[in-house]
């Protein structure tokens, strides 16, 4: 089922004399998302996924802006009449039910067309539960599952309805790291498995880039950047977006374009083709820095940290803008642990300029 989202907007009222003023939740989100996939909303908290989520589940009514399933037009909709799957972030389980009557719930709601018999509620029910791997555990109550168990349960009650869209919000902020890891990747399996259009809201971009089709990140209520998780990663539009994305984060440095080369400092780094002269904000991903003594940027080295296969090199600059610079160097080319000063030689693909007012991407040639 194709989603699209055309001018959806959610301003909230001022709440009184104190306030600050209405507030614009969802701000024009323009979007459609293709058939059968999973797709991510990024973002940091308050950015406005959760709304977006809300809204298209019919939680949320929105101020303007229409959302489409397919060639309907479901703005108007109850959520019940929406054929929408909700996961939660807190399970919202029945404590008193067991597993199966949990599962169940939202088939015996069903009233006129819709009623289900017996028979075919407790089929639907076992093929949910099949498809997230708890047909064991039908006959617990939710206090005696885990909290892995516990989200298969609420992802099989949101299946059971055999619903157009799937909508996950932040379904994993409740388990340990590596529960999480586990369960994401029983989420990618079983959105592969049931090919049901599902939007996953999330604030952990490794969690949105490793399982999803496609990413939009969001900025106060705005689509900053939609695309290809490794796309979105590689050519961000703007500083937000690099700075948003990637463990570690990229590094931000200001710089200065004159002369035809782009200096970092005193260190001329690149000669630079198409971007005009003055400051801007120079960002470079870890896995962008070659150890290299005879290398243009030159810093000081803090420390090194030994990680198996790969080395981490913590340095400082005098131009740097983030509070920790980190370099990915491979552990047979690191620096040894008593130098003081290292030099770099920079990997053009992985560094990116941006304008130091606006914060938007300069597009130009590297060399």
């Amino acid at each position: 089922m194709k989603l699209v989202l055309k001018d959806l907007t959610k301003i909230y009222p001022p709440r009184g004399k104190g306030s600050a003023g209405a507030v614009v939740a969802v701000d024009g989100f323009d979007f459609e998302i293709p058939d059968g996939k999973l797709v991510g909303l990024l973002g940091p908290s308050g950015c406005g996924k959760s709304t977006a989520l809300n809204l298209i589940c019919g939680l949320l009514e929105p101020t303007r802006g229409q959302i489409f399933f397919g060639d309907e037009d479901v703005t108007e909709l109850p959520p019940e009449k929406r054929g929408v799957g909700m996961v939660f972030q807190h399970y919202a389980l029945y404590p008193h039910l067991t597993v199966l009557k949990n599962i169940l719930f939202p088939l015996e709601n069903l009233r006129g067309a819709e009623k289900l018999s017996k028979q075919e509620m407790l089929k639907r029910a076992y093929e949910a539960a099949k498809v997230v791997q708890i047909e064991n555990l039908m006959d617990s109550k939710p206090s005696e599952l885990s909290g892995g168990q516990q989200q298969r349960v609420a992802i099989a009650r949101a299946l059971v309805k055999r619903p157009r869209v799937l909508l996950l919000d932040e379904p994993l902020s409740n388990l340990d790291a590596r529960l999480r890891l586990q369960t994401r990747e029983e989420i990618r399996r079983i959105q592969r498995e049931t090919g049901i259009t599902t939007v996953f809201v999330t604030h952990d971009q490794e969690e949105a880039m490793s399982i999803c089709d496609m990413i939009v990140v969001m900025q106060s209520g705005r689509v900053c950047q939609t695309g290809h998780p490794q796309k979105v990663y590689e050519e961000p539009n703007s500083r937000f977006v690099a700075e948003f994305l990637g463990t570690p984060p990229i590094n931000m440095f200001n710089a200065e374009v004159k002369d035809g080369g782009l200096y970092i400092g005193e260190d001329r780094v690149f000669n630079v083709e198409g971007a005009e002269e003055g400051e801007v904000v120079v960002g470079i991903r870890p896995e962008g820095f070659e150890y290299d003594q005879k290398g243009a940027l030159c810093c000081k080295m803090n420390r090194v940290e030994r990680m198996g296969r790969d080395v981490s090199v913590v340095f400082s600059h005098a131009a740097a803008i983030s509070a920790v610079l980190r370099a990915i160097v491979d552990a047979d080319e690191a620096p040894g642990d008593d130098e003081e000063i290292v030099h770099f030689a920079l990997d053009k693909d992985k560094v990116r300029l941006f304008d130091k007012e606006s914060g938007q991407r300069i597009y130009c040639q590297l060399r």
